[in-house]
């Protein structure tokens, strides 16, 4: 059978912030046409039998929409009239239940559950009318899922072909707390260019995430071996032949020479990713045990090194600093040669490391802006590694350093840009633009009057009634009786406070 139609499509892949050029190689081996790359996003085009592989094998995809339609979104309204003219009974059969998720970056919709109800309410409206009962709704397992995406007044109104985010893949049998996401894992070992060319060793491996992933990528199996169902498989047009054909086609995978070794120091996350190995049918290729990184003694054959340590945010550890400086004493002394690459969050934690990474690649683990850093591994000095033709930082990970560079320098003159047309648009209500030095230091001037004017209120407060000396709080002077008692005197004014003074000290007459 030719599984390529005729017609062609839009589709939009989701991803992690920091996938996006993975995910771009991955449509791009997949044969997909016109192929965009945008945050968290990539759009292309493709057929029915594309969109299926897309499902099935892209590792780096969350979920891939078919937008329906494209239209302006000013108020609700709109939103309601513009789901309302298109038919639906096209899409949502008689009996098929349907869902709605909504994301939303607008001012004019600060809650996207108020654009779902505003679209389930139009398709329900149109099946009363025309037909006079309405489809049900179905969150936990429905017929049909639409996704509306509001970025301003842009809508977008797609159907969903994934269903259950593509990240659960469906081998995880078991998990320990805050577990790595399978896309992020994959995308992780796709980013160090490892294809299975020598042994894979995660020293923190948890319930066996990377391990697992680094398998299915070594081997070549598509992701989706492991997954039960698919939303498309629900959709009137579905082409049950043509999916069994791309699901059942294994001539793309290979042979795996080398071994995939995984540890962690917790008994509980061992038994819990020996599970996940035997769920996956990778028993051949990974062997996980029990062990403490700092026992570590080194790799018989060439490897890759690949973890994800603690950040001390989900999950942590009882010296979370020391931890990093024995993994950093043991890159240096059990792993002399091969590469590194760990993810972590904290600067404080890499820089315990003490080894300088060759290449930082920014990534979001969850809502964590993390760093996937590259550690070039050898013996001896780096003199001496250079001398003999040893490469620290190859001339494609010079420039992506620059980019990096170049892209915080932009992120700070933004954010500066933002700061001072704030400062600005403040100043409008009182007719005064000020530069944003000239507020900061107004805003400090304004800080120490204050602060001048609480130390004068305390010093006043004081009571001065026992005090010997002269220092007595202003409008206030120390005057004696005729048998010498000590009293003090209140002035209304400065004027009369001189006045008496000179009466008192007899340098005056009244």
């Amino acid at each position: 059978m030719d599984l390529r139609t005729d017609t062609e499509f839009e589709m939009v892949a989701k991803t992690f912030m920091g996938l996006e050029d993975i995910l771009v190689q991955e449509l791009t081996e997949l044969g997909a046409h016109n192929i965009e790359k945008g945050c968290r996003v990539v759009t292309f085009t493709g057929d029915k039998a594309l969109m299926y592989r897309a499902n099935f094998a892209l590792r780096t995809a969350i979920r891939i929409l078919k937008p329906l339609s494209h239209f302006t979104a000013k108020s609700a309204d709109e939103v309601y009239d513009h789901i309302k003219q298109i038919d639906w009974s096209e899409y949502i059969g008689e009996g098929k239940t349907f869902t709605v998720d909504s994301v939303v970056y607008s001012d004019t919709f600060s809650n996207s559950r108020f654009v779902t109800y505003k679209v389930k309410d139009a398709i329900v409206d149109q099946f009363r009318e025309k037909t006079g009962s309405r489809p049900n709704i179905s969150v936990a397992d429905p017929d049909v899922r639409l996704n509306v995406h509001i970025n301003g007044e842009e809508a977008t109104l797609s159907l969903d072909s994934s269903g259950e985010s593509l990240h659960r893949r469906g081998y995880r049998q078991e998990t320990v707390e805050a577990p790595l996401n399978e896309v992020l894992a994959a995308g992780m070992i796709m980013m160090t260019g490892w294809k299975g060319e020598t042994d894979f060793i995660d020293p923190m491996c948890g319930s066996g995430t990377l391990p697992i992933e680094a398998a299915l990528i070594a081997r070549n199996i598509a992701p989706g071996v492991f997954r039960k169902k698919y939303a498309f498989e629900k959709w009137a047009d579905f082409d049950a032949d043509l999916f069994d054909e791309i699901y059942n086609d294994d001539s793309k995978e290979r042979d795996f020479q080398h071994h995939i070794y995984g540890y962690d120091i917790d008994f509980k996350a061992v038994n819990m990713a020996t599970t996940n190995v035997k769920a996956a049918g990778l028993t051949a290729d990974i062997t996980i045990a029990q062990q403490d990184f700092k026992d570590f003694t080194g790799n018989a054959n060439p490897a890759i090194i690949v973890t994800n340590p603690p950040y001390g945010e989900r999950i942590s550890t009882p010296n979370l600093l020391e931890t990093y400086r024995m993994i950093g004493e043991r890159l240096k002394h059990a792993f002399k040669e091969g590469e590194a690459w760990i993810l972590s969050y904290r600067e404080d934690c890499f820089q315990q490391i003490g080894l300088k990474a060759s290449l930082k690649v920014p990534l979001y683990n969850g809502s964590l802006e993390c760093e996937f850093r590259k550690y070039q591994l050898f013996s001896g000095k780096l003199k001496e590694f250079r001398e003999e033709g040893g490469i620290v930082k190859t001339e494609e990970e010079k420039r992506k350093m620059a980019e990096k560079r170049r892209s915080w320098q932009k992120r700070e003159y933004e954010k500066k840009q933002e700061e001072i047309i704030d400062n600005e648009s403040a100043d409008i209500l009182s007719f005064n633009f000020t530069s944003l030095e000239k507020e900061r230091a107004k805003r400090k001037a304004q800080m120490a009057k204050r602060d001048r004017s609480d130390r004068k209120d305390k010093f006043e407060r004081k009571d001065w009634s026992d005090r010997k000396d002269s220092r007595k709080p202003f409008g206030k002077h120390f005057d004696g009786d005729d048998n010498g008692a000590r009293k003090f005197k209140k002035f209304d004014s400065r004027a009369e406070r001189q006045k008496d003074r000179k009466k008192f000290f007899g340098k005056g007459e009244e």
